[in-house]
């Protein structure tokens, strides 16, 4: 027997950011879309599916503007590590992955991302040395398996991550040089012709794609431009890591000559479906072009603050008119997936940055990136994002008995400060229950414990070795790196060129 098309929720309370108050509201839901929003009592065809939203509270499904799928079988390897050191260890906590493998990183960090109230997730994928159709697709099976939104976005680079530091090659001894050789990445002919077979027949219907050039100065200036090309061709986001670290910042005056953001503005890849990951770094002329331009950038403060990249200002792209969206970041350096948290750390980031008070992000602000503004950075601001008629049923319901929720004053307030993900009671997407009473129906949990342990055990033996040459690399880069970072930045703008950056 077909379901029934409609669904109805009653006796829930419906935040509306804006009034700063949950009023309640009955739902009706056609399909996997919201078809009219009422009163209690709302009326519904006969035979229409009733859920109960009794004591609890209705929110729009959070968007994780900024993950990494793969980075969930790392969760937890590592302590103190700047982004280079991270970027060091790759091979080590990235390596020997099957495509099993990849499948699980992806469906460990989808589930979750549902079970914290996230329904959709802005997801940079990257596979060694190149990436594939089957790694891409076992990765948007998992999305589907979860039942959760994605847009999947091949992380891609033709320089490693020696090559794109000016004078760090020259750092390693003789031997060190001829090992990270191993690190070394498909031409960028081949990486394009990957993701254009990738793109030209793609059956998922809730994973969208997109290109994720991953830092800029790591890719050439022609698989830059062929990034631009195959994005253009298939109506794709580029999404990329700008900015993130004062070293990537050095390393692109010493490379270009001018900003990372304004070399890729002068290649043509900054628009409107261009999202900027991090963006700590940025100048007020890289956020004055990012916003004329319309593009987005995804925040990440927990990781911004792990990694020691800094705070980025998420008051100063607003003011220049950028979108922003809020992320994670990948959990082998976030490490977890909580989008409440990125919430809760996106206000207080900018509450510390100085003592002009009505500077800082408000709870709506914090909130509304977390929402709309991801769903925009995802190139799904027509679809999801809000609760109101014509948008997609992605809603997440909190437990109003939680502790989390006693007492109820502002709702806003309380979903930026308060709530952690513990309160999340249920989370239907496209209308269809995916958590319930605060049980994911889609994956079996400990099932998957016993695949990840499995997977992690074979995986330690494999890159045993890699781990070795991490330690060896470990004090070259953990000394050249941040005596690049050190010394002020204008030496490097004016030291490197006469393209002055103000």
């Amino acid at each position: 027997m077909a379901k029934h098309p409609y669904t109805i929720i009653r006796g829930g309370k419906l935040l509306d950011i804006a009034k700063r108050n949950a009023a309640p509201a009955d739902i009706l839901i056609k399909g996997d879309t919201i078809a009219e929003i009422g009163r209690p009592g709302l009326a519904a065809p006969a035979g229409a599916t009733t859920i109960d939203a009794t004591h609890r509270l209705m929110h729009p499904g959070l968007v994780n503007a900024h993950t990494h799928g793969p980075g969930n079988l790392g969760k937890g390897m590592g302590d103190l590590w700047p982004l280079e050191l991270l970027l060091t260890a790759s091979p080590w906590i990235n390596g020997g992955r099957t495509l099993e493998d990849k499948h699980l990183a992806t469906l460990i960090g989808a589930c979750e991302m549902v079970m914290k109230g996230c329904t959709a997730a802005y997801d940079l994928a990257a596979e060694f040395p190149l990436p594939s159709v089957d790694g891409l697709s076992a990765m948007a099976k998992a999305y589907e398996e979860v039942g959760m939104r994605a847009v999947l976005a091949p992380m891609v680079a033709d320089l490693t991550f020696f090559e794109a530091i000016p004078g760090l090659m020259e750092r390693l001894s003789p031997a060190l040089q001829k090992e990270v050789e191993s690190f070394r990445l498909a031409p960028w002919k081949a990486t394009t012709r990957q993701m254009r077979k990738a793109f030209q027949k793609w059956p998922f219907e809730k994973v969208m794609l997109a290109v994720a050039p991953t830092i800029p100065h790591h890719c050439t200036d022609d698989f830059m431009i062929a990034c631009r090309d195959l994005a253009r061709e298939f109506d794709l986001g580029i999404h990329s890591h700008v900015a993130e670290s004062k070293v990537q910042v050095v390393a692109g005056y010493k490379r270009y000559g001018s900003s990372l953001a304004a070399h890729m503005d002068s290649l043509g890849l900054v628009n409107e479906r261009f999202t900027v990951a991090h963006g700590v770094w940025l100048d007020g002329d890289d956020m004055k072009r990012l916003g004329d331009r319309g593009a987005s950038v995804a925040h990440n403060p927990g990781s911004n603050m792990r990694l020691g990249n800094g705070l980025a200002d998420m008051r100063g792209m607003l003011a220049a008119q950028i979108n922003v969206g809020i992320g994670t970041d990948g959990a082998n350096c976030a490490d977890n997936q909580n989008m409440y948290e990125a919430m809760r750390l996106a206000s207080f980031t900018s509450k510390v940055q100085g003592p002009d008070w009505q500077r800082w992000i408000t709870t709506a602000e914090t909130l509304h990136a977390a929402t709309e503004g991801g769903a925009r950075a995802l190139g799904l601001d027509k679809q999801i994002g809000r609760i109101a008629p014509g948008y997609k049923a992605d809603i997440v319901f909190l437990d109003l008995h939680h502790i989390n929720w006693i007492p109820l004053n502002d709702p806003v307030n309380a979903l930026v400060h308060t709530e952690d993900g513990s309160a999340v009671h249920s989370v239907m997407i496209g209308g269809r229950m995916i958590v319930e009473n605060r049980k994911l129906l889609t994956v079996d949990l400990a099932k998957l414990a016993a695949k990840a342990e499995e997977s992690r055990v074979r995986r330690e033996k494999v890159t045993a070795p890699a781990k070795k040459l991490y330690q060896r690399l470990e004090k070259v880069v953990g000394t050249f790196c941040p005596g690049l970072a050190k010394a002020p930045l204008h030496i490097h703008r004016y030291g490197a060129s006469h393209h002055h950056a103000h």
